[in-house]
């Protein structure tokens, strides 16, 4: 009984398929190096001007996905605190701590205020988030954290308090009865007395842009491996003939 063998031209073109696809993949993720390096950069020269912007700026759909420093006056409303879930810090599992701030600026969009990080215990009981008395608030006008292939969902508590595993500011703000809330948050000045453990890294949570580089060369690397592959197979075949 012979067998059967698939011919060289059909090897050859599902080689040529799998090192497309892999190359693909390796171009995508130099797009999201590239767009994170952006990111980043963006970022980083706000930090370094920081010429503040008033709160209303929040608001802005225009620059929804940019970054800017703002500051202003206002308060804290008297809503539940939304907790975003997932987010690690020093290696430890917790969550990122939210409050609506509503701008003092007359017909101001609220935004929600990032108050920082605090942990998890083991049986996840959901740390208590008094509501600032701030009247002045200062920091990092931000898109909120990537929320990937996740759909928003929002679990009310006992207490009111809304658990987040994707943070979408319109979800949010039919979850706690606002007609809006602004699409950018505002990471709060690290320096200002209040608030939890923080920092103004834009990237937290994700991947950096040299690990999707990793994930380029390597995806690269597979595709020239297949063409390789597929090169030896037709050599050793014609020798055979």
């Amino acid at each position: 009984m012979s067998s059967r063998r698939l011919p060289l031209w059909a090897g050859w073109l599902l080689a040529l398929a799998v090192a497309a696809a892999c190359a693909s993949l390796g171009a995508w993720q130099l797009q999201r190096m590239h767009a994170k390096q952006a990111q980043v950069d963006a970022a980083a020269q706000v930090l370094a001007d920081r010429r503040a912007d008033p709160l209303s700026a929040a608001a802005d759909p225009a620059s929804a996905r940019g970054y800017r420093w703002s500051a202003g006056e206002g308060a804290f409303l008297p809503l539940p605190a939304v907790l975003l879930d997932n987010q690690n810090r020093g290696g430890r599992a917790g969550v990122h701590a939210y409050r609506v701030f509503q701008p003092r600026a007359e017909h101001a969009t609220p935004l929600l205020v990032d108050l920082g990080w605090l942990p998890l215990p083991g049986d996840r009981r959901l740390p208590d988030v008094p509501r600032p008395p701030a009247t002045r608030v200062a920091g990092l006008l931000a898109p909120p954290p990537s929320p990937g292939l996740v759909a928003p969902v929002l679990e009310a508590q006992a207490d009111g308090t809304l658990l987040a595993v994707v943070l979408e500011p319109a979800a949010v703000a039919d979850a706690l009865g606002l007609p809006a809330l602004a699409p950018r948050v505002l990471r709060l000045d690290p320096d200002l007395p209040m608030g939890y453990a923080r920092d103004l890294e834009v990237l937290a949570n994700t991947l950096p842009p040299e690990r999707h580089l990793g994930y380029a060369v390597q995806w690269f690397a597979l595709s020239a491996a297949v063409l390789v592959i597929a090169l030896l197979l037709t050599l050793r075949a014609r020798r055979r003939r």
